[in-house]
């Protein structure tokens, strides 16, 4: 009888592995997406800030940046009516994956930092 419940509780163990470990995969599948919905933001604000207020690139990226990230420091500002509606679309948009993407940055670092329960046992 002992037997058999060391088997299951070994079953039981690798069972909850398998888990964590698709979990894990999930978790590094969602960073990579927002990881590159994040860039793809950036890099969408730039190139249209650069054509809708005929800005220099350095400057369409800086506005871009310092917008998504709500820091806003006032230098730059849109002046055509295109480029204050798509900033208001940009700021609804760019808050949400901004934070949505550090969120996920931080729980793959809480469970990089986390010790395996696993190991442990044994």
């Amino acid at each position: 009888m002992g037997k058999i419940c060391a088997f299951c509780r070994k079953m039981a163990d690798m069972s909850d592995q398998s888990k964590t470990e698709s979990s894990t995969d999930e978790q590094v599948h969602t960073y990579k997406i927002l990881t590159a919905a994040a860039l793809g933001l950036v890099a969408l604000g730039t190139v249209i800030y650069r054509i809708l207020e005929d800005w220099s690139w350095v400057d369409a990226f800086y506005f871009s940046v310092v917008t998504v990230t709500t820091v806003g420091f006032g230098d730059l500002a849109p002046s055509t009516d295109g480029g204050k509606l798509f900033t208001v679309a940009y700021i609804v948009t760019g808050v949400s994956i901004i934070a949505t993407y550090l969120d996920a940055r931080l729980k793959m670092r809480a469970h990089r930092r986390a010790p395996t329960t696993a190991s442990n046992e044994d």
